[in-house]
């Protein structure tokens, strides 16, 4: 099982970035993946989830209504695109196999990651 993000790069605020998972080993019809962040000096955090049975997606408040998760199984590949960076976004981002509380696939706190992650990619948000 091997997860690979990509797409990382400096860009100015207000600027787009889109990232990519691709994933080898595993058929994503089976495994939800989510995407995580962790700035300089900070935890890491969960920013976006995508289930595989339904396609609920789910996201921390701070990037709803600019970042989009979506993904395309004929490509074994997860997306996060990204709009409307700030500087805050600045962190290097991982993709990694999630699962959610049972019964509580709805609640972004429910979902946590399992044992697979990507290796990062950096995302620089600077004037």
């Amino acid at each position: 099982v091997q997860l690979q993000a990509s797409g990382g790069g400096l860009v100015q605020p207000g600027e787009s970035l889109r990232l990519s998972c691709v994933v080898s080993g595993f058929n994503l019809d089976y495994y939800a993946i989510g995407w995580f962040r962790q700035a300089p000096g900070k935890e890491r955090e969960g920013v976006s989830y995508i289930s595989n049975t339904d396609g609920l997606t789910l996201y921390a408040d701070s990037v709803k209504g600019r970042f989009t998760i979506s993904r395309d199984t004929s490509k074994n590949t997860v997306y996060l695109q990204m709009h409307n960076l700030t500087p805050e976004d600045t962190a290097v981002y991982y993709c990694a196999t999630v699962a959610a509380l049972p019964g509580s696939a709805m609640r972004f706190s429910a979902w946590y990651p399992t044992n697979n992650w990507g290796q990062g990619t950096l995302v620089t948000v600077s004037s």
